[in-house]
């Protein structure tokens, strides 16, 4: 037990170091993240961590896929369901079909298990893609569809994954039966998905209580993804549909104590199995490489090779004819959604990174088929499914950032996002202007007292002038986040004088508490400014 909580200890401590790294160098900390796990990996004397895939698959997937859905906009969702649907189904099957055939003719493979091995590497990772792409500031429309693919391809591919699985194990598959049964798993959990997005909006609603409802929040994905993966189902759909549902139906639902410190719980939740998660990739290699001594380096290396070429390449012969053929076929398709150009559609082909869901599934494979004989190939795939994802998590990750400066991508997301923050101020102008005349109704009806009344109205005319005029052009700020640091400074001023009130014994804990409560919340509306723009 002590040899484990010290083993916990330790990651924790590369966990922070590498994100400290990470911030310093400006790199996505899930490159970091691998390459330390890789370099701790082979220290002499460093414990010896093996990742268990069933924990990853039953406890560590459901949160991330929750946490990803409920922060995806429904909308915004349901208005590009066509690009994530052929991106998360059509490319992931024509992805493992292209490694399949690859698999089978260039490193001499069976078919079924090209396919076994087709389905690993076929659907991107839910969390570093979107995290680089995030920080490059890309178009709104390219996150939005990075992100619905990432939430639905792990579905696809894990239901291809259970079928190959399944002909290499009896030596037979059939294409309609299979088709059949990937439908009525899609319908029966998108079902299931709104029934218990449902079932926790509602009971959080009763608890009235953030500890206990910020612990149902944590219950609900797995309640969505255990049960249909118990029925052999994937689990993710429903709990990408869960997480969507709360999305959409949450806000008026969840308290503001709630939602605050649920926002910091799984924040932190999910920074940290991210983290973790990209460690434990990288600690693998190691053990990898003891189980596969009897491969030839040549082999290994040339697979991967081959593997990784083929899914960046099979991403680029699908995005673009996935893109453009819809519109030359169907007149209403191009109506109702312009074409888009070529500069985004390279960006989405090109952000096809592999990771936690691809190793844990090929970790999961068993090691004997009923009959007794060896999995045939399992070394070889474990270390592919490996290789694929260093190839892809590095090499995408470190060239992608110089791609989007190459097409000029990063001055359309600024662009972007000053028509963001224009839009959010006039929303917030149109929803004082609307309190405001409830205000005035509810002075007039309720014949509020006149002190009363003018400390309403004191208040509303507080956030009135609160509202800055819309900045014009990237890095013009308004005084609200000019102001920023000052504010933070008096902030600083105010809870020194705090404390030295405490230390004279003039105020209790209690109080201390209470006043420094207010003075978390200005400095994270502060925050919250600075980082989201000019507001």
């Amino acid at each position: 037990m002590v040899a484990t909580f010290l083993t916990f200890l330790l990651v924790l401590t590369a966990l922070g170091a590498s994100a400290t790294v990470a911030k310093r160098l400006a790199v996505a900390p899930a490159i970091v993240f691998l390459i330390v796990g890789i370099i701790l990996a082979f220290l002499p004397g460093f414990p010896r961590i093996e990742m268990k895939p069933e924990g990853i698959l039953l406890l560590v997937l459901p949160p991330l896929i929750y946490s990803a859905g409920v922060s995806m906009s429904w909308r915004e969702f349901k208005a590009n369901l066509r690009p994530i649907s052929l991106l998360a189904i059509g490319c992931v099957i024509f992805t493992t079909v292209m490694v399949a055939a690859t698999a089978h003719y260039a490193l001499g493979l069976p078919w079924s298990v090209g396919f076994v091995l087709g389905a690993i590497v076929s659907p991107p990772d839910v969390v570093a893609p979107l995290a680089i792409a995030k920080r490059l500031k890309l178009p709104h429309r390219i996150l939005v569809i990075l992100e619905g693919e990432g939430l639905a391809n792990d579905a696809t591919a894990l239901i291809l994954y259970r079928f190959a699985v399944l002909a290499v194990s009896t030596g037979t598959f059939s294409l309609a039966p299979a088709t059949g049964t990937f439908i009525t798993i899609i319908v029966c959990e998108i079902a299931f998905g709104i029934v218990v997005g449902w079932l926790s909006l509602r009971l959080r609603q009763w608890a009235h209580d953030p500890r206990v409802e910020i612990s149902l929040s944590l219950l609900t994905p797995y309640l969505a993804f255990w049960v249909p993966e118990h029925f052999h189902g994937s689990g993710v759909i429903a709990t990408v549909v869960t997480g969507l549902y709360v999305s959409w139906n949450g806000p008026l639902l969840i308290s503001s104590k709630t939602r605050l410190q649920g926002i910091f719980f799984w924040d932190f939740v999910i920074w940290l199995i991210e983290g973790v998660l990209f460690l434990m990739i990288g600690f693998q290699l190691r053990l990898l490489m003891e189980k596969s001594k009897a491969l030839p380096v040549a082999e290994i290396l040339a697979a991967i090779a081959i593997v990784s070429a083929i899914v960046i390449v099979a991403r680029f012969l699908w995005v673009f004819p996935g893109t453009y053929l819809p519109r030359l076929i169907s007149k209403r398709i191009a109506a109702r959604d312009a074409k888009p150009p070529w500069r985004h559609i390279v960006v989405i082909g090109f952000t096809g990174i592999r990771g936690v869901v691809s190793l844990a599934v090929a970790l999961a494979l068993p090691l004997t088929l009923p009959n007794g004989q060896d999995f045939p190939h399992r070394d070889l795939i474990l270390l592919v499914t490996f290789g694929v994802i260093i190839v892809t998590l590095v090499g995408i990750g470190l060239t992608l950032p110089m791609l989007v400066k190459l097409l000029g991508l990063s001055d359309h997301g600024r662009l972007e996002a000053i028509r963001e923050r224009e839009a959010e101020i006039s929303a917030r102008r149109e929803i004082l202007e609307a309190a405001r005349g409830s205000l005035d109704r509810i002075i007039k009806e309720r014949n509020l007292p006149e002190g009363l009344a003018r400390f309403l109205e004191a208040r509303h005319e507080t956030r009135m002038r609160a509202l800055p005029e819309p900045p014009r052009e990237e890095g013009q700020f308004t005084p609200a986040t000019q102001g920023a640091s000052l504010v933070r400074e008096i902030i600083t001023i105010e809870r020194t004088c705090l404390h030295k009130l405490l230390r004279d014994g003039k105020i209790t804990d209690e109080t201390r508490r209470r006043i420094e409560r207010d003075f978390d919340l200005e400095e994270a509306v502060v925050d919250n400014r600075e980082k989201n723009g000019p507001l």
